[in-house]
């Protein structure tokens, strides 16, 4: 092919060295004395009301939902707790996390902690809370004179 540029085999780390370090930039920035956030980085989430439901998806792939998940609710939190354990190999290159991840989302006023399930699917963890769309009312509160 005459007038072509032979190709030559570059290593390809400029991109994910980037992101790597934006990921790391809390840790980076956090003292000593601060606990790092680092579970924050690796399980990334979106949240969202629809239909009187509070939906929660969660990107855990490769997850054995029954052994690496967690999900609890605690006082108007959704905790979702996950471990992704290392598999060592002898050579070659790994950009995965591993360890525990943690998110600790605020639940919408009015949800029904009660009745909170989860399901995964295809490396999607999503968690559904129903939401009372009944909102207490506004309402004058007296004020009693002592003494």
């Amino acid at each position: 092919m005459a007038g072509r540029t032979p190709e030559t085999r570059r290593e390809r780390r400029s991109l994910p060295d980037l992101i790597d370090w934006a990921e790391n930039l809390p840790e980076a920035l956090t003292s000593a004395n601060w606990p790092t956030p680092t579970s924050m980085r690796a399980m990334r989430v979106e949240e969202f009301v629809e239909d009187g439901k509070f939906v929660v998806r969660a990107e855990l792939p490769g997850m054995d939902p029954e052994r690496d998940i967690n999900v609890e609710v605690d006082n108007g939190m959704l905790v979702i707790h996950s471990e992704r354990r290392e598999e060592k190999h002898e050579r070659g290159h790994s950009e995965f996390r591993y360890g525990t991840f943690t998110r600790r989302l605020a639940m919408p006023e009015g949800a029904d902690e009660s009745k909170v399930s989860a399901r995964y699917t295809d490396g999607i963890l999503e968690v559904t809370v129903p939401v009372s769309e009944k909102r207490a009312e506004a309402r004058a509160v007296p004020v009693q004179r002592t003494g």
